[in-house]
């Protein structure tokens, strides 16, 4: 008896779900499996396995639209737009080398399904504000499609914002749409140090403030962080200008530089 399903098109996702829910067996449905260690352990019977469901499926840089297979490698999504000046905007991280995996085996589908995202959360939105359109098998394998290429496309249920940040618990979804946007031309990441909690929290409140395109602020306190410094802050900024020097020139550090 087979413990793992490697589909290769829509149709052999859904037999695969016919045939455990005819048995009675659960699914676990996975991407990259770069994600598998977040949370409480999962029970199952089965693995679906859609990491061969891969490739673009339709890119349009001048509408700031691509479609995906949802196994199709991050890094390979990521590549792809930036060589057009473009991003993924809510920046999906890499958890391979965090949860003790290699780089590089997030899938496009696994972003969107945890609704998993980067720092730029608190400006761009997370991954479901970026979700356009999805096909995807249901638990009683049944084919279906929701949204489009354009943001105000739907009547009705909008199951993208259902989907995202569903673990695959509600469908299995095997190709999906979503918005790219413009590449910021520069960003500097800036580190702060010798900053105690209250301080840390003046700063980060008067970068995320300022005229600058902050992505994301951290303070990290003395009892949690083992680093040199008793304190330090952490935030990342993106340039919408070339000209920009840096992002953000109110900082300070024991050593008067930044």
């Amino acid at each position: 008896m087979v413990d793992r399903f490697t589909p290769r098109d829509q149709k052999d996702v859904a037999a695969a779900v016919e045939w455990a829910l005819a048995g009675g067996k659960t699914l676990e449905i996975v991407g990259g499996g770069s994600k598998r260690e977040i949370g409480r352990a999962a029970q199952w019977d089965l693995t679906l396995d859609l990491s061969g469901l891969s490739g673009v499926t339709l890119y349009e840089p001048e509408e700031l639209v691509l479609s995906a297979k949802a196994g199709t490698p991050l890094a390979e999504i990521e590549e792809l737009v930036a060589s057009r000046g473009q991003e993924l905007a809510f920046e999906p991280m890499d958890y391979g080398p965090v949860l003790g995996r290699s780089m590089g085996r997030g899938t496009l589908g696994g972003a969107l399904a945890t609704n998993l995202s980067g720092p730029r959360r608190i400006k761009a939105g997370a991954a479901r504000d970026h979700f356009l359109g999805v096909s995807a098998v249901s638990g009683r394998a049944e084919i279906f499609k929701s949204g489009g290429r354009v943001v105000k496309n739907v009547t009705g249920y909008d199951l993208c914002k259902l989907l995202a940040g569903s673990w695959g618990t509600l469908a299995a979804m095997t190709e999906v749409t979503i918005k790219v946007l413009p590449r910021a031309p520069a960003e500097e990441s800036l580190l702060v140090l010798g900053l105690d909690d209250r301080n840390a929290v003046a700063a980060m409140a008067a970068a995320v403030g300022s005229s600058s395109d902050v992505s994301g602020a951290a303070h990290l306190p003395a009892n949690i962080a083992a680093a040199p410094s008793p304190r330090f802050g952490w935030k990342a900024c993106r340039h919408r200008s070339p000209s920009a020097k840096r992002c953000w020139s109110g900082c300070s550090s024991p050593t008067g530089s930044c």
